[in-house]
C-alpha cells in the first residue's frame, strides 16, 4: 500500500482543481485523469497523468496548467509524467464528472458492469441504442435517441439526436 503524506494530499487536491483543456466543466480529478504526486525533497513534485488516449492533444496543456498551479503553492520544480498503465478508462470519471457533463449538455458515459474490453460493433452510421442500456437525452432524458456520428468535436464524443426534443448532442464515450 502507498503511503501519501499529507503534503501530497493538499497538492494531489490542488492539480485535481484544475479544469479541463477540452471539457472546463470538469476538474482533472472529476475527469480521472490525475493518478498521482510525488514530492521529491523540499519544493520538487512529480505529479502522475494518464491521458484519455494515447493520442490525446490536450496532454501538454494539462500539464503547463498542472505545473502552473503547484508553482503557484510554492513549489519549484514540477514534472508531469505521462503514464499509461494502467489505462484510463470512462469508469475513472466520478459521479460528480457525470453529473456536470450532464448538466453541462454532454450524456455522460454510461457505466461498465464488467472491466473487461469494450465490445465494438460496425454497423451502420446512423443507429438507435438497444433498449438495454440506451443513452439518454441530457437535456429532456428521454432513452429514444440514435447516433448521427461515431465522432463529435473531440474523438472522445460522439454525435447524437434525442428523437423527443429532436435536439442534438454530444455523448462522452465508454472506453
Amino acid at each position: 500500500m502507498v503511503t501519501v503524506t499529507p503534503l501530497e494530499a493538499e497538492l494531489l487536491e490542488i492539480a485535481g482543481s484544475v479544469p479541463d483543456p477540452e471539457l472546463p466543466v470538469l476538474t482533472l480529478r472529476e475527469l480521472g485523469v490525475l493518478r498521482a504526486v510525488h514530492v521529491r525533497g523540499s519544493d520538487a513534485v512529480e505529479v502522475e497523468l494518464t491521458p484519455t488516449y494515447t493520442g490525446c492533444p490536450a496532454v501538454e496543456a494539462m500539464s503547463l496548467d498542472i505545473e502552473r498551479a503547484l508553482r503557484a503553492q510554492g513549489m519549484r520544480e514540477v514534472t508531469v509524467r505521462t503514464v499509461l498503465s494502467p489505462a484510463w478508462s470512462t469508469d475513472d470519471i466520478t459521479d460528480e464528472g457525470r453529473r456536470k457533463l450532464r448538466e453541462f449538455g454532454i450524456a455522460p458515459p454510461r457505466v461498465r458492469r464488467d472491466r473487461g474490453p469494450v465490445p465494438l460493433e460496425l454497423g451502420p452510421t446512423r443507429t438507435r441504442e438497444a433498449a438495454a442500456d440506451p443513452v439518454r437525452c441530457p437535456r429532456c432524458g428521454c432513452a429514444d435517441t440514435e447516433l448521427l456520428s461515431r465522432f463529435s468535436s473531440t474523438a472522445c464524443k460522439a454525435l447524437r439526436r434525442c428523437l423527443a426534443c429532436r435536439e442534438p448532442f454530444d455523448h462522452f464515450k465508454e472506453l
